[in-house]
């Protein structure tokens, strides 16, 4: 179904015409859990095909599988050509230089390693067969080699070592551990010695990976970074001869340090990496050749300590090490970045006024020229004069697009995930809107209409709050906190980029550290207020707050200080009381940047919004959230959540997930999830 996207005003005046046509139902929770998730897409060397990833998910296993697809985009009509079949996952595709094969990774042989799957006919071939996970990898622009990354022990002389001792752990009666530094643990995983340690080999003339040499051993610290690092935290010299990689020294420091700086290494070890940022403090990554390999290109930022300091890229010469700041004068924070083919210049996306834009940045003037549209631009990949790019919006999960460089142009949609399974979906629709927010400064949000809406009727109220609290509500698709799920049960959504938003310039992306609690409540006041004023069938009075992490905070924060905002509450992995969470917390930077320094240094600065001291206030029904295996807000804070309500005899009830992590990811956990929120919201807003 092609999607009209039209403005929330204009959709309301057509509604009575419009309606007539519609389709018959909005998005559901279930369909949301097995919509196909398109990914991940790679140019082939001659940018005459694409392959992509497409997950799917088998509810009745619960879990997701990721296959391989590709697209000849020779053809009058591109169609989708599926290229791995295995029960087991295919992901992370990688072109061999002359385009004739891919590589991928798969656990289809029991353990995950690489494979190679021939274009020409053929079954795929393991490439690598060695005793432990490969959990990332790439393949040299000569073809002769491969980088990879595997969790080992340090101190083991080989990988059979390091296989050994994880089975002996894993069969060990006594489970007890013994730590003498942090991280303890991190993100979801309890620390167990090992380390991600990059690694390469030679591909020899059958095809199979050779003796495999460590490059990074020798660093205390983990290539790629945890928890969420990946092959864009390495990358060969266009000749193959080197490899630039990021990490961060641990030593004792590690949980309260944002210094990560790029090492380079020759290709086949045999040297010490050798650091090329020792000059800065502060966070350096995703190192890059230019095509010619004389300029290396980076993302760095200036404040140690300070995770959501802005990315700026910085360009280095390779021969003399002379560097320059190239987006000094843009404020914008960079995220995924990528030479093009021509080396003038670099594109680049970023969150850009409540859209995740793809820019082209001047590789000699650092001028930034967006290149697309509205939306949430979360891949792209480039060849030759062909861009392919994966953009989303909020109504719509990712599909693929592809561009001509240079070339002012629509871009041509290649994939149609999802539209035939859904159509007869009707998407709520939205609009974005700006008000004066704290300080008189200009705020901006979004509202969406339920999936269907008739003239002169209001409609309850979802009001989401982003976590981060660096991050943005924008115009994206999301599988965890999707608008569309409640315009599909019949609710109007406002979600609002307050003070401390990122895609606004990086003053107002600092302006929430150390306000916590202010500037950011000021705005949801205010632009919940404009958004009530402005689309009149908002139904103000018939309101729920929902938000996770952050959001999760302002949910405790909102019930002592906006006690009656709402007629309900959902607090999903919500802070409940600072001075714990200051030290239950992993990545300690954090604490310590928000709240003006370690807690036992400056008590006051963690105390000022502490949600806490403001448990007598509380009166609002909620329903609080918590995976148990979160270890960036422990589950203490949400049990201590529930017993102050408890307590109070507030009504409440608390959903746990023993198996989760920050995150609901689990198919059936997702779908347990969304039916309790939105039964929450049905049970105090269609009374």
């Amino acid at each position: 179904m092609k999607l009209r996207l039209l403005g929330v005003a204009a959709a309301l005046a057509a509604a009575g015409v419009q309606h007539a046509h519609a389709a018959p139902r909005g998005l559901t929770v279930e369909d949301l859990a097995t919509m196909e998730r398109v990914g991940n897409p790679v140019l082939s060397p001659d940018a005459t095909k694409v392959v992509y990833t497409v997950r799917s998910t088998n509810l009745d296993k619960n879990r997701g599988n990721t296959q391989l697809w590709m697209i000849d985009l020779r053809a009058a009509k591109p169609v989708p050509q599926r290229l791995t079949q295995a029960d087991a996952s295919s992901t992370d595709p990688e072109w061999s230089p002359n385009g004739d094969a891919v590589y991928f990774l798969s656990a289809r042989s029991g353990s995950n390693q690489v494979w190679r799957l021939p274009l020409g006919g053929g079954e795929a071939a393991r490439v690598t067969d060695l005793p432990l996970d490969v959990d990332n990898f790439r393949v040299s622009p000569k073809g002769d080699r491969l980088a990879f990354s595997m969790a080992v022990f340090r101190d083991c002389p080989d990988l059979a070592c390091s296989k050994k001792r994880a089975d002996e752990q894993a069969k060990n009666k006594a489970t007890g551990k013994v730590y003498d530094r942090l991280f303890v643990r991190h993100w979801d995983t309890w620390g167990d010695g090992r380390n991600a340690v990059l690694y390469s080999a030679p591909i020899r003339s059958d095809g199979k990976a050779g003796h495999a040499v460590s490059l990074s051993g020798s660093l205390d610290g983990d290539v790629p970074s945890k928890p969420f690092g990946d092959h864009e935290e390495y990358q060969f010299s266009p000749d193959g001869k080197t490899i630039v990689f990021n990490a961060r020294i641990a030593g004792k420091t590690e949980a309260w340090s944002t210094n990560f700086d790029i090492y380079s290494v020759p290709a086949a070890g045999g040297a010490q990496p050798r650091n090329l940022t020792a000059d800065n403090p502060a966070w350096d990554t995703k190192a890059q050749f230019s095509p010619d390999g004389r300029t290396l290109a980076y993302a760095a930022m200036k404040r140690p300590t300070f995770e959501a300091d802005r990315f700026h890229l910085v360009l280095m010469d390779v021969a003399t090490g002379q560097k320059r700041a190239l987006t000094d004068a843009w404020d914008r924070s960079v995220a995924e970045f990528h030479w093009a083919p021509d080396g003038k210049s670099l594109l680049a996306t970023a969150d850009d006024v409540g859209q995740h834009r793809l820019f082209s940045i001047d590789a000699a003037s650092g001028k930034a020229t967006p290149l697309s549209g509205p939306g949430y631009v979360s891949a792209f990949t480039m060849a030759r004069d062909t861009l392919v790019m994966a953009q989303a919006n909020l109504a719509s999960g990712a599909q693929l697009y592809k561009m001509k460089l240079g070339v002012a142009a629509k871009p041509e949609k290649l994939t149609a995930n999802n539209e035939e399974a859904l159509a007869d979906v009707q998407y709520g629709e939205y609009e974005q809107f700006s008000f004066k927010g704290a300080n008189g400064d200009t705020v901006y949000g979004y509202v969406m209409t339920p999936w269907k809406v008739e003239a002169g009727k209001k409609y309850p109220v979802a009001f989401l709050v982003h976590g981060g609290p660096q991050g943005s509500f924008g115009n994206s698709w999301s599988y965890r906190w999707n608008p569309q799920v409640y315009a599909g049960a019949g609710y109007a959504t406002v979600f609002i980029d307050f003070h401390g938003s990122t895609g606004y310039g990086q003053a107002f992306t600092d302006s929430i550290s150390n306000d916590w609690g202010g500037k950011p409540l000021e705005d949801l006041k205010l632009g919940l207020a404009a958004a009530a004023a402005r689309f009149p069938w908002l139904d103000r009075d018939k309101s729920c707050a929902l938000g996770a992490s952050y959001g999760g905070y302002m949910m405790n924060w909102i019930e002592g200080n906006w006690s009656d905002g709402f007629k309900c509450i959902v607090n999903h992995d919500g802070v409940f009381d600072i001075r714990g969470m200051a030290y239950s917390t992993e990545e300690i930077w954090f604490t310590e940047w928000e709240y003006g320094g370690s807690y036992f240094k400056n008590p006051e600065g963690h105390e000022k919004f502490n949600p806490v001291h403001h448990v007598a206030k509380w009166k609002t029904p909620m329903l609080v959230v918590q995976g148990d295996q979160d270890f960036r807000i422990p589950t203490a804070q949400a049990l201590s959540t529930f017993t102050a309500l408890q307590r109070q005899g507030i009504e409440s009830k608390l959903l746990v997930f023993p198996d989760e992590n920050h995150w609901v990811l689990k198919p059936a956990n997702s779908i347990l999830w969304h039916h309790t929120v939105l039964g929450w919201l049905d049970q105090h807003l269609k009374k």
